[in-house]
């Protein structure tokens, strides 16, 4: 018998073998209890505590059936554990909420402090990353708790006693839930899944080896040439992708003569989308590139082969589906990653978000600020127009100058964590609670271009991760942080200073981000650099509004791909990638195409979230709305008292959470009057 033939029947087998052993699983996983052990279980309970409590034991018992396997005893053991730990309302509950309300704060705090601790070497500034780094960075320690406390019955305990609620369900009663009525609904939303740890850790695998992919791809900027073999960029500027070329791209408007430069950065991410990008340019400095002729020289002038990077980026988009495809068989009722991160991460549906981006994207106002734009650039507008900055009210401080005033004042990452309480205090935080919040965040020098973790009990810190150079932390870098410092605030607020432990938080990413925002439009304001322009309000009106058109194409673009994704599980990268593209198309031409009068642009295609944070992108879109609601409420009020009176509602959802800030459900209608009037107003 040959190699390959052996070779062949092998992996036939193999593939027969793991078919068998996922269907067995599969049986395995199947609930024992039925109807009968279900309906003594039900007699039993309201024989003992009456019709009274039937509404908790009808929801308890089924949820525990629900999740109840054959290596958790037998059906009589089932109603055994059902008569023996159900627990009546009113003080005995109390009394059971506050000892799970201890034991999951212990838990689940010091499984996320071990997280992020172990995840230092591949997130901080720590050296070069070794394997063993990878290894340990990708490691999650709290794979198997989910799968232990079902086996330990605690999470049996908690689905008996706790109803856990649809969203339909919660939106309909939430607007008149108590809080420890909230409080006692979000407690068995923790169970909503009874995951393997293997899968949980092939989940959080993927993520991380996503999340270094992104975090190592940098383009060395001053080694980009034109067709001229000049260079557009000053020595030593290195910038991740998406993030840091973005940022460069849109920091150009502020000065005559740069569009060479975007353009050059425009090219350099189409290279990157179609993944044409040679492979010797990403994270290196060894040759020179000409992103429009794509050609790769060494020495200066030697031409030399240029090998494309291969589809890696695609490659870890698809195992991130594949993994979080594993999930769907233990989500009863939420069986896709999308109505994962819809109805239970946002609890907002899917098309409940699309359907609000399409009003928005569609909206008369897109083309009339669009004319705005054109008329300020004295041009035809180019695609990466979507990223269009200069609609800010900012002073007349070149960002040359601005570097300066932010590297003498924060030289190193301890200036900026010392001034914490003093940037509080003037976003009109009290000196108590600036004091407070400001000793339980933690700065540090990120490989990335920044992030913030909270803590998750409150004998930790939250972390604020930023890029802070040898030389002092950029203007750039500084918008980055005080972006990063409004969510370690809420995360702070929500955290230490929260009634119920279950109820920490906010209601999903949107709000948190929001809260970012919030802090990152007032960076000049923190510098003391005052801004005197009676347009203001107006222009940031117009300039929230471009910024939620651009990212509401990008999450389309998101969305759309992992609809697809799901319509073809076995694609390839490559296939995914020219998918991405036709994707990343087709939304441009709907909704961009006749506003810039160009067809076919990819450029939707670009942002790394699609490939280190899946589905993470439609909570920017959101956040700018539920942002420029929270704005238009505290024009005439101060930031701090405010932030800390809508923090204490919690993890509530999101539109009584609205309700309780600023009175109204989340919607484009109040951003879109706004833009009415600005357009009225700038010229």
């Amino acid at each position: 018998m040959s190699t390959k033939i052996f070779k062949f029947i092998f992996v036939i087998l193999l593939s027969i073998i793991t078919l068998f052993m996922e269907d067995l699983q599969s049986q395995e996983r199947k609930t024992i209890v039925d109807d009968a052990s279900k309906k003594e279980a039900m007699n039993l309970l309201i024989a003992k505590y009456g019709e009274a409590e039937k509404f908790r034991i009808e929801k308890g018992i089924n949820q525990v059936a629900e999740f109840w396997l054959e290596e958790d005893g037998t059906a009589e053991e089932y109603v055994k554990f059902c008569r023996d730990n159900f627990t009546a309302s009113g003080v005995q509950l109390e009394s059971l909420y506050d000892r799970i309300e201890f034991f999951n704060e212990i838990t689940f705090g010091y499984f996320t402090e071990m997280s992020i601790k172990l995840r230092q070497p591949l997130d901080l500034e720590m050296g070069d990353i070794k394997p063993v780094d990878l290894i340990m960075g990708s490691f999650n320690p709290s794979a198997h708790l989910t799968d232990d406390l079902f086996k330990n019955k605690y999470a049996f305990i908690v689905l008996l006693n706790f109803p856990r609620y649809s969203l339909e369900e919660r939106t309909q009663l939430g607007m008149n839930w108590n809080r420890q009525e909230w409080a006692y609904a979000r407690l068995a939303s923790m169970f909503n899944a009874r995951v393997p740890a293997d899968i949980n850790q092939k989940v959080n695998d993927a993520y991380t080896s996503g999340d270094n992919y992104i975090s190592n791809y940098n383009i060395v900027m001053n080694k980009l040439v034109d067709d001229e073999m000049k260079t557009h960029f000053p020595e030593g500027l290195k910038l991740i992708s998406h993030w840091g070329l973005r940022d460069e791209l849109k920091a150009r408007y502020a000065n005559e003569g740069d569009l060479p430069k975007q353009e050059m950065i425009y090219q350099v991410m189409q290279r990157i989308i179609r993944q044409e990008i040679p492979e010797n340019v990403v994270n290196s400095d060894q040759y020179l590139w000409n992103p429009y002729s794509n050609k790769l020289y060494k020495n200066g002038t030697e031409v030399i082969n240029a090998v494309r990077e291969q589809d890696t980026r695609y490659e870890m988009f698809l195992n991130n589906f594949k993994t979080n495809k594993l999930l769907d068989d233990y989500y009863p009722g939420l069986n896709t990653h999308m109505k994962r991160s819809f109805d239970l991460g946002r609890e907002v549906s899917e098309k409940e978000v699309e359907d609000m981006f399409d009003e928005m994207l569609k909206s008369p106002q897109v083309k009339k600020v669009a004319q705005l734009v054109k008329s300020k650039l004295g041009r035809d507008l180019r695609p990466f127009d979507i990223w269009f900055t200069g609609f800010k009210s900012k002073s007349k401080i070149d960002e040359a100058e601005l570097d300066k005033i932010v590297k003498a004042k924060y030289p190193d990452v301890e200036a900026f964590e010392n001034d914490i309480d003093n940037i509080m205090l003037k976003l009109g935080f009290s000196d108590e609670i600036a004091e407070y919040v400001a000793e339980k965040i933690r700065v540090d020098n990120s490989r990335g271009a920044g992030h913030a973790i909270g803590a998750a009990i409150k004998e930790f810190k939250a972390r604020l991760r930023t890029r802070i150079g040898k030389d002092g932390m950029t203007y750039k870098g500084f918008n980055i942080a005080v972006h990063e410092l409004g969510h370690c605030v809420e995360q702070t607020l929500t955290l230490y200073k929260m009634d119920y432990y279950t109820l920490n938080g906010v209601p999903n990413t949107s709000f948190t981000e929001a809260f970012a925002f919030v802090f990152q439009a007032r960076d000049l304001e923190l510098l003391g650099i005052k801004n005197e322009d009676p347009l203001a309000e107006d222009l940031k009106a117009l300039d929230i509004f471009w910024s939620t058109y651009e990212i509401m194409g990008v999450s389309m673009v998101d969305m759309k791909v992992w609809n697809w994704m799901y319509a073809h599980p076995d694609c390839t990268p490559a296939e995914l990638k020219e998918a991405v593209i036709n994707i990343a198309k087709d939304v441009w031409n709907k909704y961009y195409a006749d506003v810039f009068g160009i067809k076919d642009v990819i450029l939707l295609g670009i942002y790394s979230h699609m490939i280190d944070n899946p589905l993470y992108l439609p909570n920017y879109a959101l956040g700018h709305l539920i942002q420029f609601q929270i704005e238009d409420y505290l024009k005439d009020k101060t930031v701090g008292p405010e932030m800390q009176r809508m923090c204490a509602a919690g993890n509530i959802i999101p539109q009584v959470w609205m309700h309780n800030a600023v009175g109204s459900n989340i919607s484009v209608n109040p951003l879109l009057h706004a833009v009415d009037e600005a357009l009225k107003k700038v010229k």
